[in-house]
């Protein structure tokens, strides 16, 4: 599998999912500060081939990367690393589990597709990246509910992470669950009711975290080197601790990671939110 395969196997054949192994790497991994790793990166890393792969992958997929001005700088390049402010959180920086959910579940505008690449991953633990696809999931929905869920009936607060990093961001306004033909906006555990939503939103709810525990789901194990790119609102992902057997190695896990749209057409969804809400950077990385 290489980037055009995993363009045309998403625009014709309808996959979702793409792992690509073997990818080039930085020839210095550093390690981080576990109180700011963010910083500390910004500090220690002097070169960037894994950027360099990333904004190519995004360019080869026609998917053009997005960042938020509030977040992490601006800087179109994430990383999944503990920060030990948020352990046991549900943010890209805890050090355990994530349930399933889509990344930045409670704003406005979200990415279509999630690309993480392996830096830095002990061989001796085994942790999941788990893919459950919109169209498996809605499979045990059942219409009524489905239809429910296409209604502004729920909310979604914001995680630790987002409201630190703005402090205006507390909760989403309401939302439907289920847009377009199987794309979700849900997060396990945080997504629910609004305040005065009618019991058949409630039923419905209860209904889509059946769905979740039932319908088939894949699992990856990221490994260093390998690049993982997959859809975030056509389905849900979450993180498996399922053995440990490496702590440390745990902790230092890295995942270099990127948010896409799905092309340079879908930009126009968002084009009167561009227009109110300069603080979000929709153009792909030019320079590194």
């Amino acid at each position: 599998m290489n980037a055009l395969t995993a363009s045309d196997d998403r625009n014709v054949r309808k996959h979702y999912a793409h792992l690509l192994r073997n990818a080039p790497l930085d020839e210095h991994i550093p390690l981080f500060d576990h109180r700011d790793p963010i910083q500390d990166k910004y500090r220690k890393k002097k070169s960037f081939i894994g950027e360099s792969l990333l904004e190519l992958f995004a360019q080869l997929t026609d998917s053009p990367l997005l960042a938020y001005e509030t977040r992490n700088n601006g800087d179109f390049f994430h990383d999944v690393y503990a920060h030990k402010k948020y352990s046991q959180t549900q943010t890209q920086k805890t050090d355990g589990e994530l349930f399933f959910h889509n990344d930045r579940t409670a704003h406005s505008v979200r990415a279509d597709y999630l690309s993480l690449l392996g830096m830095r991953c002990s061989n001796e633990n085994l942790i999941y990246t788990g893919f459950l696809d919109g169209r498996t999931l809605l499979e045990h929905i059942s219409e009524k509910h489905q239809e429910v869920l296409r209604q502004p009936h729920f909310i979604t607060p914001y995680d630790e992470y987002s409201r630190d990093s703005n402090s205006g961001q507390i909760v989403s306004d309401r939302h439907v669950i289920i847009e377009n033909e199987h794309s979700f906006r849900y997060y396990g555990t945080r997504t629910t009711y609004a305040p005065s939503a009618p019991t058949c939103a409630i039923d419905a709810l209860l209904s889509l975290k059946d769905a979740i525990v039932k319908a088939n789901k894949e699992r990856v194990q990221i490994r260093t080197g390998d690049l993982f790119s997959f859809a975030n609102q056509d389905a849900l992902h979450n993180r498996e601790l399922i053995e440990i057997n490496d702590p440390v190695g745990a902790l230092e896990r890295w995942l270099l990671k990127t948010y896409s749209f799905r092309d340079n057409a879908a930009l126009t969804r968002f084009k009167d939110f561009f227009a109110e809400q300069p603080g979000l950077v929709r153009e792909s990385a030019a320079t590194l």
